[in-house]
């Protein structure tokens, strides 16, 4: 176990930690500009945030403190507390917007989902290094039991209703699955299997208002008063912005009013209109490096439960991030995945930032021997 000496510092991730640190600076100004009200302080969102960080950042120390295999024995049990907290949820949490997510705990409103898609991460992970590696690639039914364990948080949150969650659990045992080595003949029975169920899902599984968010991304224009409204705003406010933005809290989208909750899904939107193309694009070079550096830590990790874990933690911020960016350039429907480290939201930022954490103790730990 790493204390704080100098063998803590000498294996310290501080590459990870520099790029952590911007992101954070840049998701901070953001979420002042975006929720400051003219007032001589902050907004009480902003500080509740800023709180979150903290608390994060701590929690990155206590990770770091533990070897990351030993999450691997703990994680088939907070994937039983997990799916207990979903069923909880969807029994006895009062209904928000039509929703059933988030359990009031008094001081933070805790959304099951969003750990669930670690703590699936986890136990992917685990199941995935356990097996034995097969030249031809796996078959069907070798990952029968997979597929199984990503369903059962899959259905407890599609029933929440929350089809962009669910959907991301999907993705992600996709992308393990597959970088697990599939054969060819499985890869093509999952994709035809997929679309047979994408279709039936569209007929039968969408709730009304699931489906007119998908017709409306296709033509936003023939609802551009409601359903459409976002993705005309957001598009406004992204291209609004052009080479070096309108400034630092000089965005007129977002501080009017016309942006749709622009702290949290379309929070990327506001650093379009005010930084331009150039911060726009600065923050993508931060945070896609930081998306390497972890790919680099999956591959120079000492076993294979590190690499299946960091690369699963690595897919984990990176398709949400690919989707909330799509999401606001009206590219894919507005389905309420947010932007890693930048939306506002407790459960999504210390799940991140314990994601993050993770990364940081598998690296650490490369060199050292079990």
């Amino acid at each position: 176990m790493f204390q704080f000496d100098r063998q803590f510092i000498h294996n310290f991730d501080w590459v990870m930690v520099v790029i952590l640190l911007l992101i954070s600076i840049m998701s901070l100004a953001s979420l002042f500009s975006a929720t400051w009200n003219g007032g001589p302080s902050p907004s009480p969102i902003f500080f509740k945030q800023l709180y979150f960080f903290l608390f994060g950042y701590a929690l990155i120390l206590l990770i770091l403190n533990i070897d990351y295999n030993e999450l691997e024995i703990l994680s088939y049990l907070a994937y039983v507390a997990i799916c207990l907290l979903l069923v909880y949820t969807k029994l006895f949490v009062d209904s928000i917007a039509g929703t059933q997510r988030w359990i009031n705990l008094g001081f933070f409103h805790l959304q099951p989902s969003e750990p669930a898609k670690l703590i699936l991460v986890l136990v992917l992970a685990s199941s995935y290094s356990n097996r034995e590696y097969m030249e031809k690639g796996y078959r069907l039914r070798d990952i029968v039991q997979p597929a199984a364990i990503t369903a059962v948080p899959f259905l407890l949150i599609l029933i929440q209703p929350d089809l962009g969650t669910a959907l991301m659990l999907a993705i992600l045992f996709t992308s393990m699955t597959l970088f697990a080595h599939l054969r060819w003949s499985t890869i093509i029975m999952l994709g035809s299997s997929g679309i047979v169920c994408g279709a039936l899902g569209w007929l039968y599984g969408l709730k009304d208002y699931q489906r007119r968010r998908i017709e409306t991304f296709l033509n936003p224009e023939s609802d551009p008063m409601h359903h459409g409204y976002q993705i005309k705003q957001s598009k406004i406010a992204v291209g609004s912005g052009q080479a070096f933005g309108k400034g630092f809290m000089e965005g007129t989208q977002g501080h009017l009013n016309f942006l749709p909750e622009r702290h949290t899904d379309f929070a990327f939107a506001v650093w379009c209109e005010e930084l331009g193309f150039a911060g726009s694009l600065f923050f993508l070079i931060c945070f896609f490096f930081m998306l390497f550096w972890g790919i680099n830590i999956a591959l120079t990790a000492r076993d294979k439960f590190g690499v299946y874990l960091a690369f699963g933690l690595v897919m984990l911020i990176f398709w949400q991030t690919v989707i909330n960016l799509f999401m606001i350039m009206g590219m894919l429907p507005v389905v309420g995945i947010p932007l890693p480290l930048f939306s506002y939201g407790g459960s999504s930022l210390l799940t991140t930032l314990v994601a993050i954490g993770i990364l940081m103790n598998i690296r650490m730990r490369r060199f050292q021997t079990k």
